[in-house]
């Protein structure tokens, strides 16, 4: 491909931190000097009291199930447009997944599709924050109050983006986030789970160290650490953490980097969306979003298919989104469908998503959009 979907962030000093972890530090476990350094970035421009760097999202999610006391035959409300990971993290203590229908304006769940399915057994909601757009927050937590209920917040793709100011990540009882090679911030494979209560810090710590409470030992709190609960192994290498540093210190720069691509398509395909060839992002007034990814909505598969395979010819790699879970095996089988689905089937089939990544140039962007406006198919 000339033009590529995706490329790793890549700043320029990931190699001599690194470099420092192995040769400097010694130590390239976790829980070293560069998770403790990203960690308290997040802490302090987050907003966030508590967080422990995981090794991807999708045990972030797990963990996230695990505090939440997710018990078998409980059921956890999410929607269907969504990766498989945040159905997982629920299916693996037991849950069914209760799906609901999305917006078809931010592709979030639908906020006002929450209360009709939840039961006796309801015991957690997991917003999805779509291309880092905040869902309808307030509305989810006076939900989530009203009926006792977790919220879960998947913001795997919400780093450094706000919904009325607060970080995605930080509103709902757990917040987990992506560090992999394809978000705006990366350590190849890695994540983070937040939370603000801390009766969870030590449970929490327990269960990323296998069990055990290695954390308070380091810390010189115990003399010696031993096995005392139900854990895993879900802390990240601090070589990892290291890559990570190098992006947060230049979280700004990339931010705007990010800004000025998402701004350069929205103003430039406009015309096309004007002349209802194509639908744009939407992103409401209580968002302010990160620029993860800029999308645009064609007539139908038949078109986006086309489309597709039309960038491809003009060497751009674009790409589509998700399958709705409740339409795949595993998504049948560990859960249901509630309502009707209006929007969730129909607007993943007509999504398309731009190249987006921080070393694509405005040239790039541009050869894109001419791309677009030559395609004669819509």
């Amino acid at each position: 491909m000339k033009i590529d979907f995706n490329r790793p962030p890549f700043l320029g000093k990931e190699t001599e931190y690194i470099r420092e972890a192995v040769e400097k530090n010694r130590m390239i476990c976790g829980d070293g000097p560069f998770t403790k350094k990203c960690s308290a970035w997040m802490r302090e421009k987050l907003g966030t009291k508590e967080v422990l760097l995981t090794t991807s999202c999708t045990h972030a999610l797990e963990m996230a199930a695990f505090l939440a006391d997710i018990q078998p035959g409980d059921e956890v409300i999410m929607p269907s447009y969504t990766f498989v990971s945040t159905a997982d993290a629920f299916v693996l203590r037991g849950a069914t997944c209760v799906f609901v229908d999305i917006r078809p304006d931010t592709m979030n769940i639908d906020e006002t599709k929450i209360e009709a399915a939840i039961t006796e057994k309801t015991k957690a909601i997991v917003p999805v924050h779509y291309a880092g757009v905040a869902c309808a927050m307030d509305e989810i937590m006076a939900l989530a109050k009203k009926y006792n209920l977790k919220v879960i917040e998947d913001a795997a793709q919400g780093v450094n983006a706000y919904y009325k100011g607060k970080a995605l990540g930080t509103i709902g009882d757990f917040g987990c986030y992506s560090f992999h090679e394809t978000k705006n911030y990366s350590m190849g494979e890695g994540g983070a789970i937040l939370f603000q209560d801390e009766k969870y810090l030590e449970p929490a710590e327990i269960l990323r160290e296998k069990g055990t409470n290695r954390s308070k030992f380091f810390r010189g709190q115990i003399d010696k650490y031993t096995w005392v609960g139900y854990g895993s192994s879900y802390l990240p290498s601090d070589m990892n953490a290291a890559y990570l540093w190098a992006q947060l210190e230049e979280a700004d720069k990339i931010n705007e980097k990010r800004l000025d691509i998402w701004d350069y398509y929205h103003e430039h395909l406009a015309v096309l969306a004007k002349e209802g060839l194509i639908e744009q992002p939407y992103v409401p007034e209580y968002a302010t979003h990160n620029a993860h990814m800029y999308y645009i909505k064609v007539k139908d598969l038949a078109v986006r298919t086309k489309l597709l395979a039309y960038l491809k010819e003009r060497g751009i790699l674009s790409v589509f989104h998700y399958v709705p879970l409740h339409t795949a095996t595993a998504g049948e089988k560990f859960g249901r469908f509630h309502g009707t689905d209006v929007y969730t089937t129909k607007e993943s089939e007509r999504i398309l998503r731009l190249p987006m990544y921080y070393s694509l140039s405005l040239e790039e962007a541009g050869e894109v959009v001419r791309a677009l406006m030559d395609f004669e198919e819509y």
